[in-house]
């Protein structure tokens, strides 16, 4: 798949599904996930932050498995902690999905993930 097909898949979304390996079990799970793309980058946050059990298995084992509009790639993911740069990404979460909805679904916002594709 060209990049510039998945990069338009992306645009077109606002959820995509998010595979980890589980930390314990080693079964990959899926879970749901809001996203900014941006550039060569996706952008994630764990709902509950640092506490999310899908950002604690990518810790573990950083590979996973993004899908969108039917196609499955395997990325990288790699986790932030730096406060600015989880503030920055906060921002642009709230600029795509809103202030209000950020707040509520996002109620620990110690950490983000940088995905890149």
């Amino acid at each position: 798949m060209v990049k510039a097909d998945l990069y338009k898949r992306l645009d077109r979304v606002n959820e995509i599904r998010l595979s980890v390996k589980g930390r314990k079990s080693g079964r990959d799970i899926p879970r749901p996930v809001w996203f900014v793309h941006e550039g060569n980058t996706l952008y994630l946050l764990p709902v509950q932050g640092s506490d999310t059990n899908w950002y604690k298995n990518l810790l573990v084992d950083p590979t996973l498995k993004i899908s969108v509009n039917g196609i499955e790639i395997p990325v990288k993911g790699k986790p932030i902690t730096d406060r600015k740069r989880v503030d920055d990404i906060v921002r642009k979460f709230k600029s795509k999905y809103g202030e209000g909805d950020v707040k509520k679904y996002y109620p620990k916002v110690d950490a983000a993930v940088e995905v890149p594709l």
